[in-house]
């Protein structure tokens, strides 16, 4: 089931950060939380751009998405490593209080539970 959230967004409470998603999300379950995450990484890995580098060596980046950057000695490595990589970069915003760019049709706005 598809939901259109529209302008009104949906917010789930998570250890002292809200979390805030607007567009198109899957609702396959009660609790979405876990698919807005999946689907941020999907549309990054839909977004990459791969070349090979010196030593043969795969390297993916993502437009929009500074500082993630990923290497690997196989294409399938590569995008493993870039899987963990846009993990790590979306905690490492949360974790700032830094925004998260808008990927496709979700966005996930953090904000402070008060």
């Amino acid at each position: 089931m598809t939901v259109r959230l529209g302008a009104t967004p949906r917010t789930w409470p998570h250890r002292g950060i809200l979390l805030e998603v607007r567009g198109e999300l899957d609702d396959d379950s009660l609790d979405e939380r876990p698919h807005v995450i999946t689907k941020y990484i999907a549309e990054a890995l839909h977004r990459a751009q791969y070349r090979i580098v010196d030593g043969g060596v795969f390297c993916a980046t993502v437009a929009g998405l500074p500082g993630v950057i990923a290497t690997g000695r196989t294409l399938e490595a590569c995008r493993d490593q870039l899987v963990e990589v846009v993990e790590e970069w979306l905690l490492v915003r949360v974790a700032q209080g830094l925004r998260i760019p808008r990927l496709g049709s979700a966005t996930v706005q953090v904000k402070r539970a008060s």
